[in-house]
């Protein structure tokens, strides 16, 4: 029975009613088209259906919009949050002439980034393995137009909702400044919300899953276990989705914006790497901290073109609210092991299998195809080039002194500034096929629009500094 076959069947035998076809935009959003699953035909699923591409910001001119969506077959998972019975698939744009990658799929592009490491000839396949930071809300509102902008944020956790009505009334257990990471229940709020998370996500496949409190109120952390490229990627998406339907349905609001909180820290997205030859670890060795020379290359690549990463990596303008001097966040291009105040990371490990690369400066608002797949290229250009990273920096980079920070570069301090870097340093993306030219134009003229959208609005803020002018 072919793969198409298969899931026709599997529509039939278990009550499906929908057929939920997912892909990815250029920002990460996941998008859907759904069939009616007695409408269902082998030959749509062997060979896709079209879609408006010019409806996707940043893809297809109108004049030209027709794209194939691509069914993934062996993606195949049961929604249990639809209230009709639903079957989802994630998808992959193709041309419809020639049935070839669309060179602005995030999704096709993550494929062609596993298909050059398995060229390489030194290591065939990455896994990788993340922690993904988010923000759970009891109650958010938005306005924004022209004689008014505001929001406001409310949470059973944050610092002012000891004043405000509740209907179970207050426990006063909260979070205290500088407590919240690891906190546990009463103080914790939502531990039970993060358990049903993982609960659906592993009944959905997942596996070596952790669920924490986070650093700040009202946040919280969920990691996930290794996974090769595609996969990992998958994965995060789908566990977005998990992540805003158990939140809306204890009532509550969840984001994954890196810095909706002033004087919080901001959300993280926490990546962590590593390459295998046949089985074989290949960042294992005996150097700095028992690395690889390959492993050390690879590191100097990620910090050698860091700055043209953070265009995909921490892509939108909120995210460098996160990047700021003086917040306590691994803006420092430097790397070291166990070291948490490092852009990159070497995690302890007692086995040479357990050897990895964490790369700390991305945010949860990543596209993770685009940004997991830069940080790659960026690695394997570092070994390719053999290129050194320095001295390792073993000590706590938030406590330099200013003079000790001079020479020490550092993340990009705003999405116009990481957009220029990336313009200006993107053959390591390139140079294989893997990234497009097209895709970057495509992903740079979205990221500007939204630039100059937020150019235009004038903010609370700004009323508060210069009304009085």
């Amino acid at each position: 029975m072919s793969e198409a076959a298969s899931v026709l069947t599997r529509l039939q035998e278990e009550g499906f009613r929908t057929l939920d076809l997912r892909f990815t935009d250029l920002s990460g959003r996941w998008c859907h088209t759904s069939i009616e699953a007695q409408s269902v035909t082998e030959e749509a699923l062997a060979r896709g259906i079209l879609i408006d591409g010019a409806s996707v910001p940043g893809w297809r001119d109108v004049a030209d919009s027709d794209l194939l969506l691509h069914p993934d077959l062996a993606t195949a998972w049961a929604d249990p949050f639809s209230a009709q019975p639903t079957l989802v698939l994630y998808c992959d744009g193709l041309e419809p002439a020639a049935a070839m990658d669309y060179e602005r799929d995030p999704r096709c592009t993550a494929r062609r980034a596993e298909r050059a490491l398995k060229d390489l000839g030194f290591c065939d396949r990455l896994l990788a393995s993340a922690e993904i930071g988010f923000f759970m809300f009891d109650d958010v509102r938005v306005e924004q137009g022209p004689m008014r902008s505001s929001y406001s944020l409310e949470s059973s956790e944050s610092r002012t909702a000891g004043s405000l009505p509740q209907l179970s009334g207050h426990t006063g257990h909260r979070p205290a400044p500088g407590t919240a990471s690891l906190s546990l229940s009463p103080a914790d709020h939502h531990g039970d919300i993060r358990a049903e998370i993982t609960t659906i996500l592993r009944s959905l496949g997942m596996a070596e899953l952790r669920h924490e409190h986070g650093p700040a109120a009202c946040m919280h952390k969920i990691a996930i276990g290794r996974g090769g490229l595609l996969e990992t990627c998958d994965r995060l998406q789908l566990l977005k989705y998990v992540v805003h339907q158990v939140a809306a349905s204890y009532g509550k609001s969840a984001t994954f914006m890196a810095k909706p909180i002033a004087g919080e820290p901001g959300a993280p997205l926490s990546l962590a790497l590593s390459l295998w030859q046949n089985d074989r670890p290949v960042f294992a060795g005996q150097g700095y901290a028992d690395l690889s020379q390959t492993s050390l290359a690879f590191i100097a690549g990620i910090l050698h073109h860091a700055r043209a990463l953070n265009a995909f990596t921490n892509p939108t303008a909120n995210s460098y609210k996160r990047l700021q001097s003086g917040n306590d966040e691994p803006t420092l291009l430097a790397y070291a092991a166990h070291n948490r105040s490092a852009a990159v990371r070497i995690p302890y490990a007692d086995q040479p299998a357990r050897k990895r690369v964490e790369c700390r400066f991305a945010d949860p608002t990543a596209n993770s195809y685009l940004a997991l797949s830069a940080i790659l290229l960026a690695g394997l250009d570092g070994v390719a080039r053999k290129l050194e990273p320095g001295d390792a920096m073993d000590r706590n980079l938030y406590d330099l002194r200013p003079e000790e920070l001079e020479g020490i570069p550092v993340a990009c301090r705003s999405l116009s500034e990481a957009l220029l870097a990336l313009e200006q340093d993107q053959e390591f993306l390139t140079k294989n096929g893997v990234f497009t030219f097209e895709l970057i134009e495509g992903y740079v003229e979205v990221k500007r629009q939204e630039i100059d959208r937020l150019a235009r609005l004038p903010t609370p803020a700004e009323l508060e500094l210069y009304y009085g002018l």
